[in-house]
């Protein structure tokens, strides 16, 4: 999304004012988490490029490039580099605010909305929080996936429960009533409705099954294969005997030579949806669990710790398992 103020405001030489529905608040409240964020981790732009909204895109940038080398890997260059934030505007790019002179709240103007104009909000990409969450639908899906698979709830206990969540976001963002309630009927017994059309949105939007996506809330592939025995004998029983020869493929110490390497490879792929390689930076990588007391000391767990849509659930991790805490984000 900043890429596209970077692209827009260097447009054909460039643009001297941008105008923006944002507060001076909310503007300043950015650049400084932004700023403090590439001090922590070095990865500011030169002394004399820190200035104005370019040295905010530049900071942006170095803070976009370490996060997706982080997520990719040292060998995907290529992959890294399209998500590049654009830098090249001019120097005394100004921004105009006009938060204080417009009234845009929804609930302020319903019937103008739904009445007057037929403005309808979308099943999928109806927004929880803000309009910049990238699928709120499918987070609430994958949520009660790895409810319904990890923590011995049905996938409607699962869904509603994240719901719940999400509605007491949009209380504390003074979302009006009236789409409070439009999400609170969107989801209320509808949980096949809402999985069906999840899964058909995935496929269609990410190439992902729903075999896939719960391979993902059991996360097995990631620190050294830390929950592989246990995604093997809950979802994959047939391959829990080839765990050693998995976790091989996934260090490098067991090369695809023969008909089973192979056949292993292209199992681990189809249920993954990722490639080998993509699956051996997830070996080497750490599996950052959401904590009650983040450590911070990476910098994808920087910027989730500074995540302002979270909360704190109360919810069991096994069907006769203690209630305990744990942290959902809201993005």
């Amino acid at each position: 999304m900043v890429n596209s103020f970077g692209l827009a405001a260097g447009y054909d030489g460039g643009v001297d004012l941008i105008i923006t529905g944002d507060s001076q608040q909310e503007q300043r409240d950015y650049y400084l988490w932004v700023s403090r964020l590439a001090r922590k981790f070095g990865l500011q732009p030169p002394r004399d490029m820190r200035a104005g909204f370019q040295g905010f895109l530049a900071s942006l940038n170095n803070i976009s490039q370490a996060y997706f080398a982080d997520i990719h890997g040292p060998d995907a260059p290529d992959v890294v580099a399209e998500h590049a934030i654009t830098t090249d505007v001019r120097t005394g790019l100004q921004f105009f605010s006009i938060y204080d002179d417009t009234a845009y709240a929804s609930g302020d103007h319903w019937e103008l909305l739904t009445d007057h104009l037929g403005f309808r909000f979308d099943d999928i990409a109806f927004s929880f929080t803000e309009s910049d969450c990238g699928n709120p639908a499918l987070m609430a899906h994958l949520r009660a996936l790895k409810c319904e698979h990890r923590y011995g709830q049905s996938y409607a206990e699962g869904l509603a429960g994240y719901v719940e969540f999400a509605i007491s976001l949009m209380h504390k963002k003074e979302f009006p009533p009236q789409l409070v309630e439009i999400m609170r009927e969107r989801y209320e017994g509808r949980d096949d409705r809402m999985r069906a059309a999840m899964d058909a949105y995935a496929a269609q939007a990410y190439g992902f099954t729903e075999e896939q996506l719960v391979a993902m809330v059991h996360a097995p592939f990631t620190e050294k294969g830390t929950n592989l025995e246990t995604y093997l004998a809950a979802e994959q029983p047939d391959l829990l005997t080839h765990a050693p020869l998995i976790r091989g493929l996934l260090d490098g110490s067991v090369p695809t030579a023969d008909g089973e390497t192979v056949r292993v490879t292209e199992r681990l792929e189809q249920l993954s949806g990722l490639t080998l390689d993509q699956l051996k930076v997830l070996y080497g990588s750490s599996l950052r669990l959401p904590s009650l007391t983040p450590a911070g000391g990476e910098l994808i767990d920087a910027i989730l710790e500074g995540d302002p849509h979270k909360q704190v659930v109360h919810t069991r991790h096994s069907a006769e398992g203690p209630v305990v805490p744990e942290l959902l984000s809201g993005r």
